[in-house]
């Protein structure tokens, strides 16, 4: 079950800060000539990067200018949010019409960074112009170059929106910024992606003023980051909504936010478990399977002869694997109402094929107990034939 987050942003003429003065003059020139045959796809695009840069500094800039100045914002579209699409969904039409709301930018700059071998992450949160808070949602990315981690919005640096029509125009003010300017205007749902030493709050970025009071403590961001990617999905959503929960719901974009991981969460953790409940059924049958090889012998009388151990076997693997399902299967937690039910009935067929292993096993330690004259008068048919689940 995939759960998606609605994010897309409109953004203004007016920025928050000053132009960067650093000339990528020929960078842009030589990605300006990137025959068409490269550019409908990321890899081809990162081909040509890796082909005709040699820094780091130089393919970000080459991959933001690219992406920039390629991908013009779909105003018509904006709030229009197809919640199906997966990330290479969204890349594969973005570069077909060469249009797209704020989390196309990003995931276009996400993908082709990382094929060109710069670690990027993509970044949801919301922002601030001018002191006013915008009311939907916005994506940009961070990027680590030569060791350090920057901030990039493709979708502000492509152009402005002014009375709902779309002005391509340029600009490197949000190309490569320091998180300590970023913060100013961008505001990342999860203080993880601020990359501050100390993470602002919600309340700060709304006031634009640090609070005075509070207990100055030292946030590792770059170790947390490390920890956050050997986490599971199910894990990262969690731990992701309880840092968000931390830095102050104050707003209904934070809020929904919150929500989504916390449903994220729920749907992961279900999936798992349905997961493994898959590999118990799978278990659960070879065990049937055995018990009922085992079954059919005993009808037979125990014939074709086979030694005492190997009859004691026969029997203890099929219960020692259902009693291990049974065990395994009250272990699991919730997995949807949709699945309850399936998951009741696997109970109650595990409970009762343990226990017909159980009486099967009664039987077998009464037998070798017994002397070969009195097993003789043991043997009665047995009806029970469990069924495999399917």
């Amino acid at each position: 079950m995939r759960f998606k987050f609605l994010i897309f942003s409109l953004f203004f003429i007016n920025f928050s800060f000053a132009q960067v003065l650093n000339d990528y003059t020929s960078i842009d020139k030589k990605i300006d000539v990137i025959p068409d045959s490269s550019s409908a796809t990321t890899s081809g695009i990162a081909a040509y990067i890796n082909s005709n840069f040699k820094t780091e500094n130089e393919k970000i800039r080459a991959a933001f200018y690219w992406t920039s100045k390629n991908i013009s914002y779909d105003v018509a579209n904006m709030y229009e949010p197809n919640f199906t699409d997966s990330s290479q969904e969204k890349i594969i039409k973005t570069l077909k019409s060469r249009k797209g709301v704020c989390i196309h930018f990003a995931e276009v700059f996400n993908d082709i960074a990382s094929k060109i071998g710069i670690k990027t992450y993509i970044i949801l949160g919301y922002t601030k112009q001018n002191g006013k808070i915008a009311t939907i949602s916005h994506a940009w990315c961070a990027s680590k170059i030569d060791g350090k981690w920057f901030l990039f919005d493709p979708t502000w640096s492509a152009g402005y929106v002014l009375n709902n029509k779309y002005f391509k125009k340029l600009n490197n003010a949000y190309y490569k910024v320091e998180p300590s300017k970023m913060i100013l205007s961008h505001m990342p749902f999860d203080y993880l992606w601020q990359f501050l030493s100390v993470p602002r709050t919600n309340q700060e970025f709304y006031s634009g003023k640090i609070e005075q009071s509070k207990t100055k403590v030292t946030y590792d961001y770059a170790t947390e980051i490390d920890k956050y990617n050997e986490l599971s999905d199910g894990d990262k959503a969690f731990d992701c909504a309880q840092r968000v929960e931390k830095n102050g719901l104050v707003n209904n974009l934070i809020v929904d936010y919150y929500n989504s991981k916390k449903n994220e969460f729920t749907v992961i953790r279900q999936n798992n478990n349905v997961e493994k409940i898959n590999q118990i059924v799978t278990n659960y049958n070879q065990a049937v399977g055995l018990l009922n090889d085992f079954i059919m012998y005993r009808n037979k009388s125990f014939k074709p002869t086979i030694s005492d151990a190997a009859i004691k076997e026969m029997i203890q693997t099929p219960l020692d694997k259902l009693v291990k399902c049974k065990n395994e299967i009250y272990a699991i937690g919730s997995v949807g109402s949709e699945n309850t039910a399936s998951l009741n009935g696997l109970k109650r067929s595990i409970l009762d094929a343990v226990e017909q292993a159980e009486k099967q096993s009664e039987f077998v330690k009464e037998y070798l107990s017994k002397g070969n004259g009195a097993r003789k008068g043991m043997f009665k048919k047995v009806s029970w034939l469990g069924i495999p689940l399917r």
